[in-house]
């Protein structure tokens, strides 16, 4: 590894109806309108000139509640573990989550925002515009996913993330 560690400051917060993993959307599409805002650093402010424009942002940020962090994980669409890369788990050696939120409106350093699927607190990396030429992919395949992405609308978070989580590579009558 060309470097042991990097070190990033959170832009601002992230602030959600969503105080506990149990029942939050597990992804924004998933999150049927849920709103929010970000509170952005104020000395970051003028980094949102012509943000107005965009109708969805994706949201970068440290998913800081995250407990235990196994190479293998059963998704809440699974049953069966999958390897954490092939996953969206929140489980990761590196606990970043991504999202795509739509943009509700801009006032001064707070950036109102829906269908977010983030915990309430969690602090933001950094915010880039969904551009579809740029970020939408043709002729994709989305692995195991195919036969369960159906579920996604229905299914809640549960604890099994958090910290203190058992490795969720455990059978299921043992969690």
């Amino acid at each position: 590894m060309a470097t042991d560690r990097i070190q990033y400051r959170p832009i601002g917060v992230v602030r959600t109806p969503f105080t506990e993993l149990a029942g939050m959307p597990i992804q924004a599409a998933a999150a049927g309108g849920a709103e929010g805002r970000i509170e952005l650093d104020p000395e970051l402010a003028e980094g949102l000139e012509g943000l107005d424009g965009f109708s969805h942002l994706i949201l970068i940020y440290h998913l800081d509640r995250v407990g235990d962090r196994p190479l293998r994980v059963t998704s809440f669409l699974a049953d069966v573990p999958h390897g954490i890369f092939a996953t969206r788990s929140p489980a990761r050696p590196n606990p970043i989550g991504l999202s795509t939120v739509r943009l509700v409106g801009i006032d001064g350093a707070t950036i109102h925002i829906a269908d977010v699927d983030v915990l309430d607190g969690t602090p933001l990396l950094d915010i880039k515009p969904y551009v579809p030429a740029m970020d939408d992919r043709a002729d994709v395949r989305i692995g195991w996913y195919e036969e369960r992405i159906a579920r996604l609308a229905t299914t809640r978070s549960d604890a099994r993330f958090g910290a203190g989580a058992r490795p969720a590579n455990e059978p299921e009558e043992e969690r």
